[in-house]
């Protein structure tokens, strides 16, 4: 019997799609589900009569498999993953390779890699994006882990994913847990993507007094400019769908949002490692505003909103929402990067940015037109410290910075919050102020704790402390973190 190119445990949503499409390519995919009775359930119902071999325990599916093994997991992130190590490794030889494909957090990853590499097996772990349609029909991948497996798996992994022109969106990202950092880092800019887009919509709801068809039309013409990105055009089509009575849909929708952690894990991320990652972390914040919906309600009987009437011309707020929302985008962007910069400084990775770019650049939640701009600002400057640094970024930021204010005016004055797009601003805003309030702060921390301060009179890395009460005598501390 022909032995199988790929297997893959675990046949919910995303791993039926993924083999569906590894088998619509030509490849031989074979199977296995903890619940057994979902792999018959497949090969007799959307495997029937193509390309599948249907396994019924761990050895079975793992004997099935061409040398050198490649075992893919699709199964929940955390403890799972782990027990599916240990059943698969007894049955694997030398240089056989497992593939963790879900959304795990990048720490794990690096702790797998180590481990699996110690009993003389190859691990790769990949970030997929796409949701259910993307596995099906071509994902973006991000994997890293083991760089000697990369060869056996990149004509499977090349062959699904998506592709922007004749480029497929995946490459080897690094090694350990970088394929799943930059997944990770993927997921915080789609929360604050989304955020953003949602602000926008209360303020046309709120202020302006639009309906879901007008605002339709809005993301419609949106969707066809600089601002074209997937999340944009299903937010088009929300607001046109309509429910059984006629109305629309959205707005019957209970305003509590859900998240699986990849947010909060990017703003851990960024606090440890020191980068600002603003916009994102307040992403997170509102889910979590979100959920406190009983506490909002009673709230919103004791604070009532502001009483102001928009009178202005609704066609240039309109405008300068576009314009907002784009600027507070590269904000975001920017932000991820550095965060990626960061960590590859950190655990001593080499990623390719503008790579990275291309991987987001179709099949992925994220992708956008707009990153077009990014994989082209890193191929003309690898070593750009900041994309809003970049000529393209910088022109756009520029003419878009006075809608951008407008919009957080009309806002504030309204009692909208918009915590992305003025959190992207603030950022904007420290990002190009030459002489921050931190001097302040450095005499307060030197004042109460004797920490120390840097001089603009002296060079860098001299540091001092002064007497404040003069009952401190002139002892200081000895540590100092920048």
């Amino acid at each position: 019997m022909k032995k199988a190119d790929i297997g893959l445990i675990g046949l919910a949503v995303m791993g039926e799609n993924l083999v569906l499409n590894m088998e619509s390519k030509g490849f031989t995919v074979a199977v296995f589900n903890r619940t057994v009775s979902k792999v018959d359930d497949f090969i007799n119902g959307r495997g029937k009569g193509k390309n599948f071999i249907g396994a019924h325990s761990i050895e079975e599916l793992c004997a099935s498999l061409e040398k050198p093994r490649k075992v893919m997991m699709l199964v929940k992130a955390g403890k799972a993953v782990d027990d599916f190590i240990d059943m698969v490794i007894p049955h694997l030889e030398p240089g056989d390779i497992i593939i963790d494909g879900g959304n795990t957090h990048y720490p794990d990853t690096n702790r797998r890699t180590a481990y699996v590499e110690s009993k003389g097996l190859l691990y790769i772990g990949t970030g997929v994006s796409g949701g259910e349609e993307g596995a099906l029909n071509g994902p973006s991948m991000m994997p890293g882990g083991s760089p000697a497996a990369w060869n056996a798996v990149k004509p499977i992994f090349q062959s699904i994913c998506a592709k922007s022109g004749n480029d497929p969106c995946c490459d080897w990202v690094g090694p350990n847990g970088a394929g799943h950092f930059v997944k990770m880092v993927h997921n915080g800019i789609e929360y604050g993507d989304m955020q953003l887009i949602c602000e926008g919509y209360q303020i046309m709801k709120d202020v302006l007094g639009m309906s879901a068809d007008e605002m339709h039309e809005v993301f419609k013409e949106w969707n066809k400019g600089e601002m074209e990105s997937y999340l944009i055009e299903i937010t088009r089509d929300i607001l046109a769908y309509k429910d059984e009575d006629g109305q629309p849909i959205v707005d019957k929708i209970l305003d509590t949002a859900g998240q699986k952690g990849t947010g909060k894990w990017t703003g851990i991320a960024a606090l440890d490692l020191g980068v600002p990652l603003t916009l994102i972390g307040e992403s997170v914040f509102a889910r979590c505003l979100s959920a406190a919906k009983d506490e909002r309600v009673k709230a919103a009987k004791e604070f009532p909103a502001p009483k102001i009437t928009f009178s202005g011309d609704k066609k240039q707020l309109i405008e300068d929402l576009k314009q907002a929302l784009f600027a507070s985008k590269l904000v975001s962007y920017a932000q991820g990067y550095l965060l990626m910069k960061e960590a590859a400084k950190e655990y001593g990775w080499t990623l390719n940015n503008g790579g990275i770019a291309l991987m987001w650049r179709g099949g992925c939640i994220i992708r956008s037109t707009f990153l077009g701009n990014i994989k082209d600002a890193f191929d003309k400057n690898p070593e750009l410290s900041n994309l809003l640094m970049d000529p393209f970024f910088k022109d756009k930021i520029l003419k878009a910075q006075e809608g951008w204010r407008r919009v957080v005016v009309a806002a504030t004055m309204n009692g909208i919050p918009v915590p992305t797009i003025s959190s992207a601003l603030s950022y904007y805003d420290g990002f190009r102020t030459e002489r921050l309030p931190a001097n302040l702060l450095q005499a307060q921390r030197d004042y109460f704790g004797a920490h120390t301060y840097e001089r603009l009179d002296k060079p860098r890395g001299e540091f001092f402390h002064t007497n404040w009460t003069g009952r401190g005598g002139n002892t200081f501390a000895t540590t100092y973190v920048v």
